[in-house]
């Protein structure tokens, strides 16, 4: 054993589970934490963030880009509540953080002392581990735990420190559980499972795979699956990368942040095979669809939408045991017509960037990232408009990572997700990407950016409103109103902040700009960067509804959709119409 201050000791579990850095704010409640910390400095990095809300992101985002712990600390009173909008995130996208929360002294707990609040609480609702420390000695125990529990349940574990706990001095012994417990499990799926799988396939005649991040990792196994049964692809949105994004039987996704090809397909599938998600939208999916759920949550197993057939198991595990049955399914019209139309989907896709005429496409600057994306970049997405840009136009090909907000939608993400993706994944490059109103919130943290050297390409979409929630206000024929936006010029404001700033307008300056970067980044360049892409104030079009096909809507539906969104149906015939084609008249 070891004499040290407790702050120490719970540092030191947080380096046997393999943390290598942590965001916050000092305050006099965690004091003795952050001094156990910088007692620590060579083992772990302490990044001091601006605002604790980017840091309890940035670890939330840390967890989805590599499926490791994120840490994030808070002193008591607004240091911990402002922890809530990362915690929330990582609780409903099911990933493992842990947030140390500091606490007034014991000596003056429940005196009405300054900044003191009863925060276990607090965090009842959010955390998978809530606890609040009663003696310095139990500090490193609990913290061990809290890790433990985030890990099994997937979610956030809070550990509430009262201060003069963490500057007691204890002896420690190094905790053993990092080094004990390892994922040596293998599941064996029930063959009958998979006999029934297997003839739901063979009955049907329109079959189609949505993959959800339980798939996040069994990329090879995926794509073997499709390829042997000849299936197409689609994916949630948080699943973004769970089948490369250019692979032929990959048709994207559904939804607002969709493709053509992701809605069409939904409107003709006969059976889904629903792995690894608990999709909420799957509730608006067409009704009359054969539905095969695979989720090793059994509480997941028909929330959302009623199934025809489940399947207790890890969707990839699920998937090696239909591949080794080395049944195959033929290649059909059904397979070919879903990849004409992605292919058509991309081409328009392209079209559209090609023309700034009337202004520049957000569709055009992701054109250009993606030409000079590399194969390990990571990818921190912000809440609204901007994911359907990404969605739609970032490459993940090769084994770039992809993060956003998904379930909690929390505006703010993409900053603190691009500098989470700096300090994850070490050797890539990190973008973010944002839209104005969402850079906003958490502009300042560019100087954490600038301060740790993290040379970041932070793209922001400025449109001067809330794209999202202006959409929304249109649909539901309400007055516009609270979604305009006071511009500013981000370029400026980067340099201030110790960033490189860029404005681009149209087409030539997203070439120039670009180039003009990756070129610095060549050379070893390690600020932020900063691109204040102003584009036009045109929606995105929404993907949720695409009356495109006359046989389903109608004719009239069809010209009046087309006219609205400028289609050329020649270009863009519906799947429908594919099919048709073919000979394929299901």
């Amino acid at each position: 054993m070891t004499k040290m201050i407790a702050g120490q000791a719970l540092v030191k579990v947080l380096e046997a589970w393999g943390v290598d850095h942590i965001y916050g704010i000092p305050g006099g409640s965690i004091n003795h934490t952050v001094e156990g910390l910088y007692l620590e400095k060579d083992k772990i990095d302490y990044i001091q963030v601006r605002h604790e809300e980017v840091g309890a992101i940035a670890a939330s985002a840390d967890a989805k880009f590599t499926g490791k712990i994120g840490v994030a600390f808070g002193s008591a009173g607004p240091g911990a509540t402002h922890l809530f909008n990362g915690l929330y995130d990582a609780k409903m996208d099911h990933v493992p953080m842990l947030a140390l929360v500091g606490q007034v002294p014991q000596p003056t707990m429940n005196t009405n002392y300054f900044q003191e609040m009863d925060e276990t609480p607090m965090f009842s609702d959010v955390a998978v581990y809530n606890r609040t420390a009663t003696t310095a000695e139990q500090l490193p125990y609990m913290v061990n735990q809290a890790i433990r529990e985030a890990y099994r349940q997937k979610g956030p574990a809070v550990v509430i420190i009262p201060e003069d706990l963490s500057a007691t001095e204890i002896d420690y012994e190094p905790v053993s559980t990092p080094n004990t417990v390892s994922d040596t499990f293998t599941q064996q799926v029930d063959p009958a499972a998979i006999t029934a799988t297997l003839k739901l396939l063979k009955a049907a005649k329109h079959p189609l795979v949505y993959a959800g991040r339980g798939l996040l990792g069994a990329k090879d196994e995926l794509v073997k699956f499709s390829e042997q049964f000849n299936i197409p692809v689609m994916n949630t949105v948080p699943a973004t990368g769970v089948i490369p994004t250019d692979h032929p039987n990959a048709i994207g996704t559904f939804g607002r942040l969709g493709t053509k090809s992701g809605f069409e397909a939904l409107q003709h599938a006969d059976l889904i095979l629903f792995l690894g998600s608990e999709f909420p939208f799957a509730s608006f999916w067409p009704r009359g669809i054969k539905i095969i759920q695979v989720n090793n949550n059994v509480f997941d197993i028909g929330k959302m939408v009623a199934i025809d057939y489940a399947v207790v198991s890890d969707a990839k595990a699920y998937l090696e045991a239909m591949i080794a049955t080395g049944e195959t399914l033929p290649k059909t019209t059904w397979l070919t017509a879903n990849q004409t139309n992605k292919r058509n989907w991309d081409a328009w896709l392209k079209q559209i960037a090609s023309d700034d005429s009337q202004g520049l496409t957000p569709e055009a600057v992701m054109q250009k990232v993606a030409s000079i994306a590399g194969p390990k970049d990571t990818y921190g997405v912000d809440t609204g408009n901007v994911s359907e840009f990404a969605v739609r136009g970032l490459p993940m090909n090769h084994d770039q990572r992809f993060a956003l907000s998904g379930l909690f939608a929390t505006m703010g993400f993409g900053l603190p997700a691009g500098m989470a993706g700096a300090l994850s994944v070490k050797d890539s490059q990190a973008w973010s990407f944002s839209g104005d109103g969402g850079f906003a919130m958490v502009a300042p943290d560019l100087i954490t950016e600038a301060r740790y050297e993290l040379p970041v390409i932070n793209v922001i979409f400025s449109n001067q409103r809330f794209g999202f929630i202006y959409r929304e206000q249109v649909d539901t024929k309400q007055h516009l109103y609270g979604v305009d936006l006071t511009d500013a010029d981000w370029e400026k404001v980067a340099d201030g902040f110790g960033a490189i700033g860029f404005t681009v307008t149209n087409n030539r300056e997203v070439e120039e700009v670009f180039d003009q970067i990756k070129d610095l980044q060549a050379k070893g360049n390690r600020k932020p960067i900063v691109v204040n892409a102003v584009i036009k104030n045109d929606d995105p079009i929404g993907t949720a509804y695409m009356p495109l096909d006359p046989k389903l809507y109608g004719q009239d539906a069809v010209d009046e959709y087309a006219e609205a969104n400028h289609i050329d149906t020649k270009q863009q015939p519906s799947l429908g119409e594919l099919l048709r084609a073919q000979g394929d008249n299901l």
